[in-house]
């Protein structure tokens, strides 16, 4: 959901823009890391045009090709208001990392060696955002501090399954005990 808001909300800053304009405005402010490709902006103000949440308003010559020009709508306005005050709430379980460690286990692979690279994976990140961070403008910085908080509380999850890693495998296998004397 975070690019077809992003778009509302650089055309609303704008006016009007046409999809290249869109693209380069967005890479300068979120796509550091992740720049969006043209076929995903241009996909994305054709549901945003569909949805009545942007309209085509005519076009601009750029050289030889014509540019459609977007604007957003008082639909979208609304839309992407009401999106930037709704609370994002956290997910549930934790992503593929999680799986793997609990995979591991199930099947008897050593769990500790999967946190113990994700650890050197988190460090090493860390220090690259760090580095960073000295370099960049205050959205730079921002973003930075935004990582290296996340990935301080992905450190930390990592110690916190390494502790339990023993009473973890325990369970599972009386579990997994328990079930086979159920299905035999």
């Amino acid at each position: 959901m975070t690019v077809p808001m992003a778009l509302l909300a650089l055309l609303e800053t704008t006016g009007s823009s046409h999809g290249f304009a869109l693209k380069k405005r967005y890479d300068d402010l979120l796509g550091k890391e992740r720049e969006l490709k043209f076929g995903q902006v241009y996909s994305t103000l054709a549901r945003l045009e569909r949805d009545g949440l942007a309209a085509g308003i005519g076009f601009e010559q750029a050289g030889a090709a014509e540019r459609k020009l977007y604007a957003i709508t008082d639909a979208g306005l609304t839309e992407f208001d009401t999106w930037l005050r709704t609370p994002q709430f956290p997910g549930g379980r934790p992503t593929e990392l999680f799986t793997k460690v609990i995979l591991a286990l199930v099947s008897g692979r050593p769990a500790g060696e999967i946190l113990d690279a994700q650890r050197e994976v988190y460090l090493q990140r860390m220090r690259e955002v760090t580095r960073a961070r000295t370099h960049g403008d205050l959205v730079d910085r921002l973003a930075g501090d935004f990582e290296l908080v996340h990935l301080e509380a992905d450190l930390k999850w990592v110690e916190l399954a390494g502790q339990r890693l023993d009473q973890l495998a325990e369970q599972l296998n009386a579990t997994q005990l328990k079930t086979r004397g159920q299905t035999s």
